[in-house]
């Protein structure tokens, strides 16, 4: 899947038998495993979904004081984001009936772990009393959106590129600071204050 991650992601309109060639097997190897390439991509999608769950998970979204469940799992999400880039942004749910109501129940059981953590951020002050918690998560999830995939999802310190971006986030490094701008814009947001 990895191999066709990184084809998709180049090549959208890429065919099963290049992303064969790319994974260095037969193009009867791959149509063994996935019945169509459609069939390639819903898995691709339910495998990208789980790997957020889990990165939510590992954040521990109900024990954790909620800045740092939230910031972790931000950076955690942007890793996992960096490595399915075609199967996060493809077009649309996964195709197939099973498929699209698995991806739909983990996306539904996460964004339900994230709305978790900004009711207790309420709670504990981090996040204004007053603030509509949906919105919020509408806020942060476009925040986090726009890390992962926008034009500023390359390292987080670089210019240039098409429209000020850069390559993809790579390290640590740029994860940190990528989940840190989502955070402070969330919780401080971009004006001068009072």
């Amino acid at each position: 899947m990895e191999a066709a991650e990184r084809v998709l992601s180049e090549n959208p309109g890429a065919t099963m038998e290049q992303i064969a060639e790319a994974a260095g097997v037969s193009r009867t190897t791959i149509h063994r495993r996935f019945a169509s390439r459609e069939a390639l991509i819903d898995i691709m999608t339910v495998a990208a979904w789980k790997e957020i769950a889990e990165a939510v998970d590992a954040a521990r979204p109900s024990t954790a004081p909620p800045q740092v469940a939230m910031y972790q799992a931000t950076a955690n999400v942007l890793r996992v984001k960096s490595g399915w880039r075609f199967a996060l942004t493809s077009q649309g749910p996964p195709s197939g009936e099973r498929a699209r109501a698995e991806a739909a129940r983990i996306e539904a059981d996460t964004i339900g772990k994230c709305d978790i953590a900004i009711r207790r951020a309420q709670q504990e002050g981090v996040i204004r009393p007053d603030a509509d918690p949906l919105w919020v998560r509408r806020v942060y999830l476009a925040l986090l959106t726009e890390a992962a995939h926008g034009a500023y999802a390359g390292r987080a310190g670089a210019h240039g590129g098409a429209h000020g971006g850069a390559a993809p986030a790579e390290t640590e490094a740029d994860i940190d600071e990528l989940a840190t701008r989502v955070m402070d814009t969330l919780l401080r947001g971009v004006g001068a204050g009072s």
